[in-house]
């Protein structure tokens, strides 16, 4: 499977953004999609990830009641929504494809994933 991600910018503290990840390919057995981020000089962090089989979510801490992650699987995208953005949203944000059983606690973990699409620049400032 090839991700594509895209919608990101460079929005003010409060603003909102909306990042897509379209998948192609061979689209069929993934497990979960997921949003990761990294910052410079940082590891790259889950951010929130969707799993196919329940339809289950998961956020990290950070970004639960600001983020929504949801999904269209007749056009094989994952969406982000993110609102109330903060200067330290600030990151590269990639979306990951999984074909390995994910149990809830791993959702967030980036080595459960397989496949990676290039990053999309998020930018708050404050």
């Amino acid at each position: 499977v090839q991700l594509q991600a895209s919608g990101g910018g460079l929005v003010q503290t409060g603003g909102s953004l909306r990042l897509s990840c379209l998948a192609s390919g061979f689209t069929q057995g993934y497990t979960a999609i997921g949003w990761f981020r990294q910052a410079p000089g940082k590891e790259r962090e889950g951010v929130s990830s969707i799993r196919n089989r329940d339809r289950s979510t998961k956020y990290d801490e950070s970004v639960k009641g600001r983020f929504t992650i949801s999904r269209d699987n007749a056009k094989n995208a994952v969406y982000l929504q993110m609102n109330s953005l903060k200067p330290e949203d600030t990151a590269v944000y990639f979306c990951a494809a999984s074909r390995l059983g994910i149990i809830s606690s791993a959702m967030l973990n980036p080595d459960m994933y397989n496949s990676w699409g290039q990053g999309t620049q998020v930018t708050v400032s404050s």
